[in-house]
């Protein structure tokens, strides 16, 4: 039990936010890569790696070098809007300039969730609730792969099942490290799993 309480955090390491753009864009060229030529899939990925990870992260290590910020996981609740703003920005201008309606609108949702969702942690913010970006991110995820599934008819049952073990896993995470109680870890979820669900009506 103690080695499984040591081995939990490496799931906020290995689903940390930073990634869900990341992965959310690998997982659908893997699926319709016929669609594509690998140079349009090329400079799709490049695009989003570049304002969704790298980016970010070379921001984020330098509101930390400023102090601005404690650590990478922004913890604290005062810290969090810099960030939160900084995603929603970024993400509004991947799909106004790369990720558009009309070229990749699978994708084009999917952020657009995304946004919404970090709009809904900046507004909690203001009520004093910290919820989980990290239960956003990974439910968020799981909700595109059904949506992928359904949409494109392929058969995701293991990969859904594993995501959906994930889920439960980076909020076990997140409450070993004492980073979220159970509400925020629940809010997060709801925040990261609604706008995805609701915006299905708009691709599936």
């Amino acid at each position: 039990m103690v080695v499984f309480k040591k081995i939990l955090p490496l799931f906020s390491y290995i689903f940390h936010p930073l990634f869900t753009a990341f992965f959310a864009t690998a997982f659908y060229f893997s699926i319709t890569s016929q669609f594509y030529v690998w140079q349009e899939i090329f400079l799709y990925s490049i695009q989003v790696i570049l304002l969704t990870l790298l980016l970010p992260l070379s921001i984020f290590f330098l509101l930390l070098s400023i102090g601005k910020i404690d650590s990478i996981m922004v913890e604290n609740k005062s810290q969090r809007k810099t960030p939160l703003l900084l995603n929603a920005t970024l993400l509004l201008i991947l799909i106004l300039k790369s990720i558009t309606y009309d070229k990749v609108p699978e994708l084009f949702f999917f952020f657009l969730g995304g946004i919404i969702s970090s709009l809904l942690a900046l507004f909690f913010l203001y009520f004093d609730k910290k919820i989980s970006i990290h239960l956003i991110g990974i439910s968020a995820l799981t909700c595109f792969i059904i949506g992928l599934s359904l949409a494109f008819e392929v058969d995701l049952l293991y990969t859904i099942s594993f995501f959906i073990v994930m889920i439960g896993m980076v909020a076990s995470s997140r409450l070993v490290m004492n980073a979220h109680n159970s509400n925020e870890i629940v809010l997060g979820f709801l925040a990261g799993s609604i706008p995805q669900i609701v915006l299905f009506y708009f691709w599936l």
